[in-house]
């Protein structure tokens, strides 16, 4: 069984559907027993963006929504631990990522999770990762 952490611009596409491979990919890794988890750190980024929309209704339940259906992974010893280890090898490879986008990755790394998303930024990452998939792209 593969477990999903799902990075907060691939949720931005799930809410849209504005890209149907997106969908169609979460509802196969469901399929097959897949566990869909996100970030807590994505988890506030969606917040954020919902508040600077001024919170609207539909996007507030869209949002519920989904994360009523996935396990949102709080922020742990463990993570903190790998996301200390991991800025510090990027940084001494001279790989910059944000600080979001590396907790993210330390969240992966730490659940062994395949990290979903469409940021490229994130190749940098693979070799510390269980896997990295872009559900945005066509096959």
């Amino acid at each position: 069984m593969s477990r999903y952490l799902i990075d907060t611009n691939t949720v931005s596409h799930i809410l849209r559907g504005d890209i149907l491979p997106v969908r169609d990919r979460l509802d196969q890794a469901v399929a097959r027993g897949g566990i869909i988890s996100l970030s807590v750190i994505s988890q506030a980024e969606l917040f954020y963006g919902w508040a600077r929309r001024g919170h609207p209704d539909r996007l507030g339940k869209l949002i519920g929504g989904f994360l009523a259906g996935v396990e949102v992974l709080p922020w742990t010893e463990a993570v903190a631990r790998n996301y200390g280890d991991l800025r510090a090898a990027c940084e001494a490879a001279g790989v910059n990522l944000t600080t979001s986008d590396m907790m993210i990755a330390a969240h992966a790394k730490t659940v062994s999770a395949v990290l979903v998303t469409r940021d490229k930024a994130f190749q940098h990452l693979k070799p510390h990762l269980a896997g990295l998939e872009d559900w945005t792209a066509i096959a």
